[in-house]
């Protein structure tokens, strides 16, 4: 039986998603992940979602302190999704970007759709350094469908693969050329997020 595997750049939906709704909601991922399998007649198999969470500063301030808040609270929604495998990298002590996230979401989607063959690859993402990883996948036969949100969209991936946009405004519109293809499943902000109290 043909599995569907969905690879996640947590932390790029988590930033997306913040930009999107702000600090005092964040998105209901176990309601996207069901919206996105019953509109696109989908059942993922497996989930692996990889990130990093934000590190404490010694002088909290009040945004940062919600910012953190929120951030743990919509991972701890994350996690209580079934089928899912979370990946938890880390951040550099003297710059402070993330580490291992990137490389370890590109080893295992090119791992799992090299030895698997019955698999369907599904990569969440708006980042193009994911793109060659991408092209990898596709040379094996395999062809890696990318799913964006609005305003994190992997632009170049519409030249070579189908791209699935998630959006919540009604306002919103993106016009391509269709060189590949592209749908749009269209949201309700209040269907999908959830507010901090």
């Amino acid at each position: 039986m043909k599995k569907t595997y969905l690879f996640i750049d947590g932390t790029n939906l988590y930033a997306g998603q913040y930009e999107l709704f702000g600090p005092k909601t964040y998105l209901n991922f176990i309601k996207l992940i069901k919206t996105i399998e019953k509109n696109f007649d989908i059942c993922f198999t497996k989930i692996f979602f990889y990130a990093s969470y934000t590190p404490k500063t010694e002088k909290m301030s009040k945004k940062i302190s919600l910012s953190l808040k929120n951030e743990s609270l919509f991972y701890k929604n994350v996690k209580q999704t079934k089928n899912l495998v979370f990946f938890t990298g880390y951040r550099s002590k003297t710059s402070g970007k993330e580490k291992e996230v990137d490389v370890k979401l590109t080893a295992d989607l090119v791992y799992e759709s090299l030895t698997n063959k019955d698999i369907d690859v599904y990569l969440f993402s708006g980042d193009a350094d994911f793109l060659q990883a991408l092209i990898k996948v596709k040379s094996v036969n395999k062809n890696p469908i990318v799913i964006s949100l609005q305003n994190r969209i992997m632009y170049k991936a519409v030249y070579f693969f189908k791209l699935i946009i998630i959006s919540f405004d009604s306002l919103w519109k993106v016009k391509f050329k269709k060189l590949y293809g592209y749908k749009e499943l269209r949201m309700l902000k209040k269907d999908v997020i959830v507010p901090i109290k």
